[in-house]
């Protein structure tokens, strides 16, 4: 923690000064310049338009057309230096450049593609998100963290030529540890170990330098996306992917991170429900890629990814398995996009985790539109929150959910940190991506979309009894105080910017 607070004061100086020298501009110039302020607020109205003319999604433009609109000098400023930093970041070039050039490794199989030529959903993810979909699978799904790790804890054990380790969150403890000794062991044996954790998820938890302690063992490490105090809002965009794979052969992803509460050790927010998945099979690849996507555009030492790609000789054919990434790097929001044309296309029911519900119009109304026309839509969300402020924005989305029949449960029991859906017993996905703006804009994610896989029951099977453990929000519930409702509006306004 002293580590941790030490860096956020270094950080938190860095953006405050940017902070008051974005003032002192706007005073000096509103005061001296008055010509400048008017051009600023001719560019402060150009700058509106193009957003107006250009946005896919206004929910998440309208905090800076306010901004723009209300303080149009410091608003400019802001927008210019801010707002379009991930095409300016050398860092977002690069991995740009990578997922870019890195297509080329995720080539669908025609004999496949003509399994699913009628189905809408997995053409997008395939044509339109570029990571094909494999039916040579077995899935694995694991209901809490505590049984995923042990299964994680076994198949590291096998690897024989290579581990790759990505995680948002990675920290001291039984879970680490354990996982660290055998990466320790596996490297000694001379397999190939990487691993990549996310700078900012893991301030609290490891030194600035710990890549460095990492490589003296003969583990490969990079911090993604170092934090650092002029950076600017390019520290918004985090690496939030779950992603282990083994040997090219397994890989495992879902919602735990790597740290205790993730496996029901030392939780502070009562019983920590998630999940994981384990894939074996050729939707490893889809994984690999992803994961060398990222090394590669910071240590640029693979001319050829094939060479990490398995033989994989069982013959599963068990219905469609389609892993997907999403980045903020490209104007296809493809883990909404995945989200959407499951509830607009589902019959009869569409269950959800998610641990958090800050969403937009879009969203909001599938989810209602889906509930009018007669399908069964429940959400379960955290009985106990781990942000108390996010989960004020999250129950603002309740109200006009619930008032529109959706039906929203809490997780009476603890929290909630699956992201999950699963609909019509024939379809899900498992993943990294929380139905808020950082997931489905900002983070650097992952999924697993599934059709007519075995493993689906058990998901839905995790969905209902979870269902049974938690308690439905009524509409009286549902429905704000007045002060609340106008301290949630507000922070409504800014949901997108947090």
């Amino acid at each position: 923690m002293k580590r941790a607070l030490g860096r956020g004061i270094i950080i938190a100086i860095g953006i405050l000064l940017q902070v008051l020298l974005t003032v002192l501009i706007y005073l000096f110039l509103i005061n001296k310049l008055v010509v400048i302020h008017v051009v600023y607020n001719i560019i402060g109205i150009f700058l509106i338009l193009y957003l107006i003319k250009n946005s896919k999604n206004y929910s998440f433009t309208l905090p800076w057309i306010v901004i723009l609109l209300l303080f149009p000098l410091i608003g400019t400023l802001l927008y210019i230096t801010l707002g379009r930093n991930k095409f300016r970041s050398k860092t977002l070039k690069r991995i740009r450049a990578h997922e870019s050039e890195n297509k080329f490794y995720l080539k669908q199989d025609e004999k496949i593609k003509e399994l699913f030529a009628n189905n809408g959903r997995l053409k997008y993810i395939s044509e339109c998100s570029k990571y094909p979909a494999t039916i040579n699978n077995k899935v694995d799904y694991y209901p809490l963290g505590e049984i995923a790790f042990k299964e994680m804890l076994k198949e590291l054990k096998k690897a024989k030529k290579f581990i790759f380790f990505e995680y948002f969150i990675v920290s001291h403890g039984k879970m680490w540890d354990s996982i660290l000794k055998i990466l320790k062991q596996k490297a000694d044996e001379g397999v190939d170990v990487r691993v990549i954790y996310d700078d900012l998820g893991c301030m609290a938890s490891l030194p600035k330098d710990y890549p460095k302690t990492l490589e003296k063992i003969g583990i490969k490490c990079i911090a993604f996306n170092r934090l650092r105090a002029f950076k600017g809002v390019i520290m918004n965009n985090r690496d939030h992917r779950k992603i282990l794979v083994i040997d090219g052969k397994v890989a495992f992803s879902g919602g735990i991170n790597i740290a205790d509460e993730y496996i029901n050790i030392n939780s502070k927010y009562g019983h920590w429900k998630d999940n994981a998945i384990k894939i074996s099979g050729d939707a490893v690849w889809n994984y690999t890629v992803m994961f060398l996507s990222i090394w590669n555009s910071y240590r640029k030492e693979d001319e050829d990814y094939t060479k990490f790609k398995a033989e994989i000789k069982n013959n599963v054919k068990n219905g469609f398995v389609a892993p997907y990434g999403e980045t903020p790097l490209d104007s296809d929001a493809v883990g909404e996009n995945i989200y959407l044309n499951i509830i607009n296309q589902a019959n009869k029911y569409v269950y959800i985790f998610t641990p958090y519900l800050i969403i937009d119009t879009d969203m909001i109304n599938s989810l209602i539109l889906a509930a009018k026309r007669g399908v069964d839509v429940r959400i379960v969300i955290p009985g106990i929150p781990d942000k108390k402020i996010v989960y004020l924005v999250s129950e603002s989305y309740v109200e006009p959910l619930v008032q529109g029949g959706v039906k929203i449960y809490r997780y009476t029991p603890g929290f909630v940190h699956s992201k999950v859906f699963v609909s019509d017993d024939h379809i899900a996905t498992v993943g990294t991506i929380n139905m808020d703006y950082r997931s489905l804009y900002l983070h650097f994610e992952c999924g697993c979309y599934m059709e007519d896989v075995d493993v689906i029951k058990d998901i839905k099977e995790d969905l209902t009894s979870t269902l049974d453990k938690s308690k439905e929000i009524t509409k009286e519930e549902a429905r704000p105080k007045l002060i609340k409702s106008f301290f949630q509006a507000l922070l409504r306004l800014v949901a997108p910017l947090m």
